[in-house]
């Protein structure tokens, strides 16, 4: 991540309050889409559903990546 783009965005991830609705969201997307996965007949949209899975994980990893990009640069 760029040092300007991590300096932009520790506006976002430095409020406890955001991060905390976000988490909020990204559990409650990862919850329905397994369900969705589970009933899903076929394999490219399983494949979808997991892609969409593995972004919401790694936002989940957002706060930490924003603070170490902000530092290194």
């Amino acid at each position: 991540m760029k040092k300007e783009v991590a300096k932009k965005l520790l506006k976002l991830v430095n409020v406890k309050s955001n991060t905390d609705l976000l988490e909020l969201y990204m559990e409650d997307r990862i919850y329905i889409l397994h369900k969705q996965m589970e009933q899903l007949p076929d394999m490219n949209d399983v494949r979808q559903a997991q892609g969409a899975i593995k972004e919401l994980r790694r936002l989940q990893t957002l706060r930490h990546e924003v603070i170490a990009g902000a530092k290194d640069g």
